[in-house]
């Protein structure tokens, strides 16, 4: 059959307007796929939840006159407000913004029925006139008496409460107990280390005497389900703490250093390239990667080189529970031979955007690589926890132990 020429030309129109039209239907796809993707990025941190420690009849500590729960509501409140000036689209939710007593249980409630995706708590310290610092805490299980101390004084609040603490009577704060918490809110636990971090840099860079990321069993971060952090912002018992934090400038300074945590944090969920910021003058540090460096002396002084615990291999076996050590992490990629893990062997993944450094291999051997997260946190790797793996894959540590037990 012969076409002519006027039917030719119609074709070939036609199919060209048909492409061109897949064409535009299949950009305009991508761009929706693109723009989606880019707002759920940008939205990955909705809502933070900013809990001032104590309040009404319960002062806190005391320093010669300044109360606990002044300073802690005055930090709050300039913490808010910076988050709602910077970041009108993050909802700022306080626990209480005025003088008034908050149980315990009701802080958390607040956060959880709002659905936060980050939960400060903000407290000021009590010892000894010599303890100084700032310290910030994740939930978890306390190495020192002082950790331990800290966390029974701010529990003990719950005798301020109407029904004497009755109602947290059944909550187990035993070692055991918090084990268990942390497996099943390990989800967690990395965003909270990694906010808690970032606050402990700021206030370093501010001067503050840097006392770290430490856990504890804190029952206001035991009740909550997202990351959360409670803050000790210093010692009003220190005669020199108590009159920077008392100050206005000085609860000003506390608060810009934990605002700009928050930014760094919501940066890096969010994948938005860290930048320097101005809060009180000061810059954010960026966190830069050191150099990719190994040297034969490092090997030689690391304690772990002739332990058969050390991995041999990157090859798991199949279908079988790996329990590996993980103690640090960052937004961008880092040399596994680099200074910074001090000659261990490293194993890498990417995890929730984020890489991820682990060592260790245990196969089914979930006690094995408890014990040896000990010698790591040695090394200075405070944070170190255990985390399983199947087929190459990360899996939630409580799934692994069963299956390891099998």
């Amino acid at each position: 059959m012969r076409i002519n020429g006027y039917k030719a030309i119609k074709i070939v129109n036609e199919t060209v307007l048909f492409r061109l039209s897949s064409l535009v239907v299949s950009c305009l796809v991508l761009l929706l796929f693109i723009s989606f993707q880019a707002n759920s990025q940008k939205t990955a941190l909705k809502t933070v939840v900013i809990d001032a420690g104590h309040g009404g009849h319960d002062s806190g500590c005391l320093g010669a006159s300044n109360y606990e729960k002044h300073v802690c509501l005055s930090i709050a409140l300039k913490l808010g407000e910076s988050i709602k000036k910077n970041f009108p689209d993050v909802k700022v939710i306080y626990t209480r913004d005025k003088d008034v007593f908050v149980e315990l249980h009701e802080r958390a409630a607040i956060a959880n029925r709002n659905k936060a995706d980050l939960f400060i708590c903000i407290h000021a310290n009590s010892a000894s006139p010599s303890a100084y610092g700032a310290e910030t805490y994740v939930l978890g299980l306390h190495k020192t008496d002082s950790q331990k101390q800290v966390a029974e004084r701010e529990n003990s609040i719950i005798k301020l409460e109407q029904d004497k603490g009755a109602r947290y009577k059944n909550i187990d704060l035993s070692p055991d107990a918090l084990i268990i918490i942390q497996l099943q809110m390990s989800v967690y636990l990395d965003q909270s280390i990694l906010f808690a971090e970032r606050v402990q840099s700021e206030f370093k860079s501010l001067g503050r005497h840097d006392r770290g990321v430490r856990q504890a069993g804190f029952l206001v971060l035991h009740q909550t389900t997202m990351p959360s952090v409670l803050i000790e912002t210093g010692f009003l018992t220190n005669p020199n703490e108590e009159k920077f934090l008392g100050s206005k400038d000085g609860q000003s300074q506390m608060s810009d250093a934990i605002f700009r945590a928050f930014k760094r944090y919501k940066n890096k969920l969010e994948g938005v390239a860290e930048q320097t910021s101005s809060g009180t003058g000061n810059n954010v540090p960026t966190e830069k990667e050191e150099p990719s460096k190994s040297s034969n002396s490092e090997k030689k002084d690391n304690p772990f080189e002739s332990q058969a615990s050390a991995p041999s291999s990157k090859i798991d076996p199949i279908d079988t529970v790996v329990f590996r050590i993980q103690f640090d992490m960052s937004e961008k990629q880092i040399s596994v031979s680099s200074s910074r893990f001090k000659g261990l062997e490293v194993f890498e993944y990417k995890h929730d955007n984020l890489y991820k450094y682990a060592t260790g291999k245990f196969v089914r051997d979930f006690k094995g690589a408890n014990e040896y997260k000990n010698e790591v946190r040695k090394l200075g790797f405070s944070t170190a926890f255990v985390v399983a793996f199947l087929n190459g894959e990360r899996i939630n540590l409580e799934k692994g132990i069963k299956l390891a037990e099998k």
